[in-house]
């Protein structure tokens, strides 16, 4: 598909009940058709990895093109610079975690972008480098604990950022290391009894909710599987 039929398609989409609940659920873009991720995806089957059309519909400007464009495109030709460039367009959790989703986790920059993004201060740069940290711990099966050990300083020291799509990804990202098995666990645990100690409220509500998922029979049970016993 060429630029101009993906927009002319989303356009022939476009659904304004969509739109409106997309707001109820944060999601506030300026520009946005409110086409929904399975027609997303049947349109981004026929249009992979093509990174010149990536980029039109990223600089189009829709949340939809934009969630596109990571679908598209071709991870080996994404280079630090687009990253960067991109990560300072987002402006709703839809396009920063497709994108991470999608796209980002498959780039040889991702466990550098994590370190890098974390310590900015807009909202959603820093949500993309806890989104990265999830995504990985779900895809990169075969990294060491290591990989996944050295994010806990970041989440701990990131933990006290009360934005509600801040301490939400960091959640989340403690949570799926935590899932990885049962050495994760037990020191994802540790981080998150800690973190309940501290004054901030945000880090009480990450960890909470992370020691309720954490040590539930459900995630217990599947680790100790996965180990034989």
């Amino acid at each position: 598909m060429e630029y101009k039929e993906i927009i002319q398609e989303l356009e022939s989409l476009s659904n304004s009940d969509d739109i409106e609940g997309m707001a109820r659920f944060g999601i506030n873009p300026q520009k946005v058709f409110g086409v929904r991720m399975p027609e997303l995806r049947r349109i981004a089957k026929k249009a992979s990895n093509d990174h010149g059309l990536a980029s039109q519909l990223w600089q189009a400007g829709y949340q939809e093109s934009m969630i596109l464009a990571c679908m598209i495109e071709d991870p080996k030709a994404v280079t630090e610079e687009q990253m960067d460039d991109w990560v300072l367009k987002f402006d709703t959790w839809a396009v920063c975690d497709q994108c991470c989703i999608k796209l980002f986790h498959k780039t040889p920059y991702a466990y550098k972008k994590v370190f890098e993004w974390s310590t900015r201060e807009e909202q959603f740069v820093k949500r993309a480098a806890f989104t990265l940290i999830a995504v990985l711990a779900v895809h990169d099966k075969k990294a060491p604990d290591q990989n996944f050990e050295q994010f806990f300083p970041i989440i701990i020291r990131e933990s006290t950022d009360n934005r509600i799509y801040v301490k939400k990804a960091v959640n989340w990202a403690l949570r799926q290391i935590g899932k990885r098995n049962i050495n994760l666990n037990r020191k994802s645990v540790k981080v998150s009894k800690n973190m309940l100690k501290s004054d901030s409220k945000a880090a009480q509500w990450i960890a909470k909710h992370a020691l309720h998922e954490l040590q539930s029979d459900k995630v217990q049970k599947l680790l100790t599987k996965k180990i034989g016993y």
